[in-house]
């Protein structure tokens, strides 16, 4: 089943993101407007439209964040393999995404606060996120 919604998903986000897709949508949109003097703009016009596009924007909603999940979660796989990989880099940053808003703002305001040192870049290389953050 969640390969089968992945595949789904993949292909309606990538068809949804599609030149084709806004063009055929804005022509609908127009068709519709041009059919509300032949139905005398009445309610069942307006429900046409206003059940359409609620619709497809609560199925959009979660095809679209299905995608930015995985996105997401590859990229911190590819960013979490770099840092493996790198002499220098800090092990201690892999799945800081799973700590809070908070936590996260405080090691990015630390890193870069050691970043502006005029010390070099060498101290960037300390060896814990928790020395980094005690320093300031």
């Amino acid at each position: 089943m969640d390969e089968f919604f992945t595949r789904v998903a993949s292909r309606c986000a990538h068809i949804m993101g599609q030149p084709l897709t806004f063009i055929i949508s804005v022509g609908l949109i127009i068709l519709w407007a041009g059919s509300g003097p032949l139905l005398a703009y009445s309610d069942t016009w307006q429900l046409i439209v206003n059940t359409a596009t609620t619709v497809m924007t609560f199925l959009a909603v979660f095809l679209i964040q299905n995608s930015q999940n995985r996105d997401a979660a590859a990229m911190q796989a590819k960013l979490d393999e770099i840092l493996r990989a790198l002499d220098k880099a800090r092990a201690e940053f892999v799945g800081i995404e799973h700590l809070t808003d908070t936590q996260i703002e405080a090691i990015r305001e630390a890193l870069e606060k050691d970043i502006r040192n005029d010390e070099g870049k060498d101290r960037t290389t300390a060896p814990t996120v928790e020395s980094l953050l005690r320093r300031y």
